[in-house]
């Protein structure tokens, strides 16, 4: 086996058997993950945690060229030289509860549903409410580097992509601090400038994409320190980080990420906060108001959840038929009506597109007509002089919108009656601060996408040619 695995090239993950040894089973990693599980005199392979987290919670994470050997006897880990290696065992938080569907049809209703806990628990032990102080543990880079930093590089995929786009506003407005976000798979290929003086983030659910290794692989060679933001303990990019910031959003089992995002965007505000203090932009009073605001999240997600999924279910009665969709927004919220657009597409195979709002006179309106709906961001803080002239201005796209005959269907704040007399259709979320309403105006945008699946027969939780972790590049 030691021989085969060092001829191999690309990327492997293999679990062998032997007919002359049949109780003996080796496991190689080379790029995808591989999970050993220790239980009380039994062992497992697998090549992630939901797997075997009936069996244990007693977990090794095998990294790249490492092999391990289970026997009745116990796991031996050794380098595909046979010289043995040592790595810690973790032992995984997740309640093997939560990896069932508990009374849900499906996967990633239950998820959807899940979201207030998901963001309370990324949260938790994090904040303080009376000094509005930020406590960001397992941190191998000390503040003074944190706040010295230059520059942020983002890298990460699909919907951590879009929480990426998302939190460049948080860091830059709290932080004053220039943030880049680049698709993982691109990177690279771009002759990126990092150095010690940029600080690098990599954003992943399953903390094994790879792609997102690649990335972070290159933004160490160029000197920079990375942080990442993961769902997975122990996972290849937090071992590799010098910081991680754990999502603790629980087993997401469906493929369409939706605890998984949130969960990302509420560590993103953390750690926007945080790098907002360290650099002296926040003071005590501001720092409690945010954190005060973010305590108020999970609350009003129920109450969005309770209110808009039986509207979401009637509006996928009239638009399950449609051919494409379309997803407005301005500023931050353009980041949103992205991963609206992709959580349609990936679940219900309509061909969906998020686009900024400001650009619709560049070539999007000769799309407009009777058949196409119009999701569009149209919230506002009255609060804000900045939101509320981008509120008047995406006023001004549905009124382009409906002068062509266009159907819209508007995510506006409670008390809102101006956008009513506009538009066919209003889905009405809590008042929340600028940089937190991203966090309640996905999830209406969530279930519908559900809704619209399930209405047109589609499997919500394993859509076709997807997987939920992308370990190959």
């Amino acid at each position: 086996m030691r021989c085969a695995a060092k001829r191999l090239r690309g990327a492997f993950a293999l679990g062998v058997l032997s007919a002359a040894e049949p109780d003996k089973i080796i496991a190689a990693r080379l790029g995808p993950p591989v999970v050993i599980g220790v239980g009380e005199g039994e062992f497992f392979v697998a090549s992630d945690v939901p797997g075997i987290l009936h069996h244990t919670r007693n977990i090794y994470f095998l990294a790249d060229g490492d092999m391990a050997i289970l026997t009745p006897g116990g796991v031996k880990l050794t380098d595909f030289e046979g010289r043995p290696i040592q790595r810690e065992l973790t032992r995984i938080q997740w309640d093997p509860i939560q990896a069932e569907k508990g009374g849900y049809k499906h996967f990633m209703l239950k998820e959807i549903w899940e979201q207030p806990r998901a963001i309370t628990d990324t949260t938790l032990g994090r904040v303080s409410l009376d000094s509005g102080k930020v406590f960001l543990g397992e941190m191998d880079i000390a503040d003074e580097e944190l706040a010295a930093a230059s520059s942020i590089n983002i890298a990460a995929c699909g919907t951590s992509w879009h929480a990426a786009l998302t939190g460049k506003y948080m860091i830059e407005r709290l932080a004053r601090v220039p943030v880049d976000v680049d698709y993982a798979s691109e990177y690279r290929y771009r002759d990126p400038i990092g150095g010690p003086e940029a600080l690098g983030l990599l954003i992943t659910q399953s903390g094994e994409t790879a792609d997102t290794l690649a990335a972070q692989r290159e933004m160490k060679a160029l000197g920079s320190k990375t942080v990442a933001i993961c769902n997975v303990v122990g996972a290849m990019v937090a071992r590799e980080a010098h910081g991680a910031i754990y999502t603790h959003a629980g087993p997401e089992i469906g493929v369409a990420s939706t605890k998984a995002f949130t969960s990302q965007l509420t560590a993103l505000f953390l750690l926007a906060l945080k790098l907002g203090q360290l650099r002296g932009k926040l003071d005590a009073a501001q720092s409690i108001e945010l954190i005060t605001q973010l305590s108020r999240v999970p609350a009003q997600i129920e109450e969005v959840l309770r209110a808009s999924a039986p509207q979401c279910e009637q509006l996928a009665r009239d638009f399950s038929n449609a051919r494409d969709f379309l997803y407005l927004g301005r500023g931050i919220h353009f980041p949103i009506a992205l991963e609206g657009a992709l959580k349609l597409k990936e679940i219900s195979y309509i061909h969906a597109e998020g686009y900024p709002a400001g650009e619709m006179k560049h070539g999007p309106n000769a799309l407009i007509d009777e058949t196409l709906p119009v999701v569009v961001l149209a919230t506002r803080d009255e609060d804000d002089p900045a939101s509320r002239l981008r509120y008047e201005k995406t006023l001004s796209n549905i009124q382009e919108v409906t002068a062509r005959s266009g159907r819209v269907i508007a995510v506006a704040t409670e008390g809102d009656t101006t956008i009513g007399n506009l538009v066919e259709h209003v889905i009405h979320i809590p008042h929340s601060i600028e940089l937190l309403s991203p966090l309640i105006e996905i999830v209406p945008l969530q279930v519908l996408a559900y809704y619209i699946a399930i209405r047109r027969g589609c499997d919500v939780d394993q859509p076709r040619n997807l997987a939920k972790s992308v370990t190959v590049e």
